[in-house]
C-alpha cells in the first residue's frame, strides 16, 4: 500500500525525482510478485508435487505387498543401531529369524524385527516386501503424500516471496548509492561557492 500512495502522491508534486518515483514503482511491483506471482508459484510447484507423489504412491502401492511372516526363532536383543530398511513396524521389539512366502512363490529367510514383544517359534507377523519378497518399508499413503505436496508449496512461495523481497531491497541499495554518487558530485560543483552568494566576494 505504501508503495501505491507514494506513486500517487510523487504524481504531480514538483519536488519528484526519478528516483523517487522509480523506487515507488519497484515497490508496487515488487508487492504485487509477493501477492500474485509468489502463491501461483506455491500453487503450481504444488500441484506438480503432488502429481509426482500420488504417482509414487501408486507405483508402491502396486509394488509393495504386506504379507504374512512365521517366527523361525528368536534373536538376540535388538542392536542399537538397527537398518531401517530392514525394521518393519515402527515399534519394532525383538529381532528374529522368521520365513515367509514371497509374491513371486519363494520362500524368504532372514533376520528381521517385529511388533511381537514375546516371539515363540510359529508366531505370526505381518512385513512389506517388493515382487520378489525382500523387506521394504511400507507404501507412501495418499494423505502423507497431499501433506508433503502443500508444504513444497508453501514453501516455493515463501522462497519465491523472499527472493523478490531481496531483489527489491538490492535494487533499491543500488539506487541510492546512485543518488548518493550525484549529491557528491553536485556538492564538490556547489562546494566552493557555498554561502557567498551576493556577498560580492
Amino acid at each position: 500500500m505504501r508503495a501505491i500512495s507514494g506513486l500517487w502522491r510523487w504524481r504531480h508534486n514538483p519536488l519528484c525525482r526519478r528516483t523517487d518515483l522509480s523506487e515507488a514503482w519497484v515497490a508496487l511491483v515488487s508487492l504485487v510478485m509477493v501477492l500474485v506471482v509468489a502463491p501461483l508459484m506455491g500453487i503450481v510447484i504444488g500441484a506438480v508435487a503432488e502429481h509426482m507423489l500420488q504417482q509414487t504412491v501408486r507405483d508402491q502401492q502396486f509394488a509393495r505387498h504386506q504379507i504374512a511372516a512365521t517366527v523361525v526363532k528368536k534373536l538376540n536383543r535388538v542392536p542399537l543401531d538397527p537398518d531401517p530398511r530392514s525394521a518393519t513396524p515402527r515399534d519394532a521389539h525383538s529381532r528374529v529369524l522368521a520365513r515367509w512366502t514371497a509374491p513371486d512363490g519363494t520362500t524368504q529367510q532372514a533376520t528381521v524385527l517385529s511388533a511381537l514383544r514375546s516371539p515363540q517359534p510359529g508366531d505370526r507377523f505381518t512385513l512389506w516386501t517388493d515382487d520378489h519378497g525382500r523387506i521394504t518399508t511400507a507404501p507412501l499413503d495418499g494423505s502423507t503424500a497431499t501433506a508433503h505436496a502443500v508444504l513444497t508449496g508453501i514453501g516455493t512461495a515463501a522462497l519465491t516471496a523472499a527472493l523478490v523481497e531481496g531483489g527489491r531491497r538490492l535494487i533499491v541499495r543500488r539506487m541510492l548509492r546512485a543518488r548518493y554518487a550525484r549529491w557528491d558530485q553536485a556538492w564538490d560543483k556547489a562546494g566552493p561557492d557555498w554561502g557567498r552568494t551576493g556577498t560580492g566576494s
